[in-house]
């Protein structure tokens, strides 16, 4: 019985150690898969003097923003706050702030990268800053500092005009990898804006990386390996029940046959044939209540049942 106990202690303890091992793989390839996230909103590559900037970092505790010429983003120290997915931090924007951020995901790892444009002039385009699926719906603004209402502006494609719109904006219904390239907007009156990159990501649906097929095998590996433990726990639970009940059959058996035995040999007769001398010897130790009188003795046999 203690050395089922003993068992069941260390089948446990291996259950638990696998479980603490499972957990640890899924929160390390969930951080890995995120850690390339680089997020920023609103998500445009153009910005004003003095606008705020929300970067967004996924997967990680901490946004250590980097910036490619100036290094990592101080300020971001203040405004760095958890997500549900992450950490953030946010920036007021200046003209310096302009170019590459990214952020260190540890390991040495980091980020995709994004590029942005702080202006001091009048107009801006809104373009989106982080890669567009092919085939999404794209609308490409070009806004007046000055003014909410809508206005006409022309647009370029690295420099070349392409058309012109009232409405201020270049709608793309279903972009394709043609329509990738730098593009920038100007407004009459009120001047041009800085030139950005649409970027267009391939329209296939993401699969799963190969790096991520060990991780899920080992998963899988896992949780085979804790059911088997378990249900060799059932069995090795039920093999004991079985030989214990065995063990308890063959002892009972064993105490009922000896003391059938032993009732045996306390109720066997025992025969012993008693002479003429013996009679004799034995008249003074019989008691005068059953002494009989006046019977001849002879020489037959005696019986007697000894308990």
């Amino acid at each position: 019985m203690f050395s089922q106990q003993q068992d069941n202690m260390e089948v446990t303890a291996l259950c638990i150690k696998l479980l603490m091992i499972l957990m640890f793989l899924l929160c390390e390839h969930n951080q890995n898969v995120n850690a390339a996230s680089f997020l920023i909103k609103p998500n445009r590559a153009q910005f004003f003097v003095y606008d705020s900037i929300t970067f967004h970092c996924e997967g990680v505790s901490y946004c250590d923003v980097e910036h490619k010429s100036k290094g990592k983003i101080e300020s971001c120290n203040k405004t760095n706050r958890r997500t549900s997915t992450g950490s953030s931090c946010t920036i007021m924007t200046y003209p310096a702030d302009s170019g590459e951020y990214w952020f260190n995901a540890g390991g040495g790892e980091r980020s995709n990268s994004v590029d942005i444009v702080v202006t001091a002039g009048s107009v801006i385009l809104e373009i989106p800053a982080l890669p567009v699926m092919e085939g999404e719906a794209v609308t490409l603004t070009c806004r007046n500092k000055t003014t909410s209402s809508q206005t006409s502006a022309d647009f370029y494609n690295y420099g070349v005009f392409i058309n012109s719109s009232s409405t201020g904006n270049k709608i793309f219904h279903s972009v394709s990898k043609s329509d990738e390239g730098l593009y920038k907007c100007s407004i009459p009156g009120a001047g041009e804006s800085a030139e950005s990159r649409l970027i267009i990501r391939d329209g296939q649906k993401e699969t799963p990386s190969s790096s991520s097929s060990p991780w899920i095998i080992a998963t899988v590996l896992l949780l085979v390996l804790l059911v088997l433990v378990g249900l060799l726990q059932v069995v090795k639970g039920y093999w004991h029940r079985v030989m214990f009940y065995m063990s308890t059959l063959r002892s009972g058996s064993g105490s009922a046959a000896n003391q059938t035995d032993e009732n045996k040999s306390t109720s066997r007769a025992v025969y012993y044939t008693l002479s003429l001398d013996d009679t004799q010897q034995l008249e003074p130790a019989v008691p005068a209540s059953l002494a009989v009188t006046n019977l001849p003795l002879t020489e037959d046999a005696l019986y007697s049942t000894i308990q």
